[in-house]
């Protein structure tokens, strides 16, 4: 698919919370969007409602992919690539046409947001493994509120997006991709 709405992934605390009130999107730490994004996306383009979605180390725990199957056909491949090191795989995977993923979620902390510098770290700059169990484990605690049941996002949809499948919402939040040909400019970037 090279369609995809943001807007209801993008405003999940575009809502009235109370001071103290604290939601978060699916998935099970505080990485990005890819848990919500893929069981949206698998509802609205294949109708297939995914209760829990199986993460799958490729080369290391900090690259991971998420397939759906359909028919026994893979219809959708994600992956979450966190850390510089993956990132930059990515990319060389990019350029020679050998990365087939639909969405690619990337962060730049090894280990997910939560693990990023200054976070989970004993005072000589080493993982504290514990204390990042302990605070996914208070995350996940944390009620789920879904961005598409966010009154405020419904009504940015309805008042200022003229409607879900509004013309407006085409031009303002979807997007295609092609393919970009090789350059040979000297400004091109070499990993």
């Amino acid at each position: 698919f090279n369609r995809v709405d943001l807007l209801s992934c993008c405003f999940l605390r575009f809502d009235d919370i109370k001071e103290g009130d604290v939601v978060r999107h699916e998935g099970k730490r505080s990485d990005g969007y890819l848990e919500h994004i893929f069981k949206h996306a698998a509802k609205e383009l294949f109708g297939m409602d995914v209760k829990e979605i199986t993460y799958k180390a490729l080369k290391n725990k900090d690259f991971q992919e998420v397939t759906l199957e359909k028919d026994g056909e893979t219809v959708l491949r994600f992956a979450a690539a966190y850390g510089f090191r993956n990132i930059q795989n990515m990319v060389l995977k990019l350029k020679k046409g050998k990365f087939l993923y639909h969405f690619v979620e990337v962060l730049a902390c090894p280990g997910g947001c939560l693990n990023g510098k200054g976070q989970a770290q004993t005072e000589d700059g080493k993982p504290d493994r514990a204390l990042l169990a302990q605070m996914e484990e208070v995350y996940a605690a944390i009620p789920v509120r879904l961005p598409e049941t966010n009154l405020h996002v419904q009504k940015v949809y309805q008042d200022w997006l003229q409607g879900m499948d509004s013309r407006k919402v085409q031009e303002t939040l979807h997007t295609t991709h092609s393919a970009v040909t090789q350059t040979t400019s000297s400004l091109d970037i070499k990993w």
